[in-house]
């Protein structure tokens, strides 16, 4: 580390969400009146997000810069898609985004970030800090982890000693259970996987061909995890309401 202990910053944790949740996340804020304060997403289920971390489907890039280039990319995941933009403070990215051959899965550690439009709507986007190339099996357990994550979040919804579910209990209006089918819709889509020789077809449950070159960067992104589960049925995993022991929870992903 270069800089002292004492004066090195700490980054914020990367929370695991499912697109739809997501793109719900339309509230910002602040939690000092320091000009370098985080800016932090609220999460319709009760947690603030200054960095989350997202494995899905790039189905479409496009340079919508006009001067210079600036890349927007497509994600889809199992319940929505979200769209991600790097210029060139984000030169990695772009890079990546330029390079991209669609479709193909990607896990793409980003800042949330809102803005809103002529008629008043607000958008979430999601600016890169890096997108790594990833195969399957991350995707799989993405979905499978990122469901236990939301599930934890919704059990705890209702506690009072939560501030941030307080929070978006104000401004979202406290229905969770939407995001309850979710993660079912999304664990449905591990049990749908093609078994064989069958070839995943692009869908909007983010399933596109897969490659072998990703293995590398796969096990990096899960390097922490003390242990690799098979992903278990929607009605097994909504059973227990929570992970197995040793899941790893959400944590400050370097890719």
């Amino acid at each position: 580390m270069s800089e002292s202990q004492n004066d090195a910053p700490s980054r914020e944790v990367a929370y695991r969400a499912f697109a739809a949740e997501f793109n719900d996340a339309t509230h910002t804020f602040q939690e000092s009146d320091d000009d370098r304060a985080p800016v932090y997403a609220l999460l319709p289920t009760g947690e603030k997000a200054n960095r989350v971390f997202i494995v899905g489907t790039l189905t479409e890039t496009n340079n919508v810069g006009s001067e210079e280039e600036y890349w927007q990319g497509r994600v889809v995941d199992p319940t929505a898609t979200i769209f991600t933009y790097a210029g060139q403070y984000q030169s990695e990215a772009a890079a990546f985004l330029r390079g991209a051959e669609p479709p193909a899965f990607v896990a793409i550690v980003g800042k949330p970030r809102t803005y809103e439009t002529d008629d008043g709507m607000v958008n979430v986007s999601l600016r890169p800090e890096s997108i790594t190339a990833v195969d399957e099996g991350t995707r799989h357990r993405w979905v499978s982890e990122t469901a236990d994550r939301t599930l934890e979040r919704i059990k705890a919804f209702d506690d009072e000693s939560n501030p941030y579910a307080r929070m978006a209990k104000e401004q979202y209006g406290g229905n969770v259970e939407q995001y309850r089918q979710h993660v079912i819709e999304a664990l449905e889509t591990l049990d749908e996987t093609p078994q064989d020789d069958e070839t995943p077809s692009q869908s909007a449950s983010g399933s596109p061909p897969t490659s072998s070159e990703s293995e590398t960067d796969s096990e990096a992104m899960f390097d922490d995890s003390s242990e690799t589960t098979s992903p278990s049925s929607s009605s097994e995993r909504l059973e227990t309401d929570s992970g197995p022991d040793g899941t790893p929870g959400d944590f400050e992903t370097d890719i």
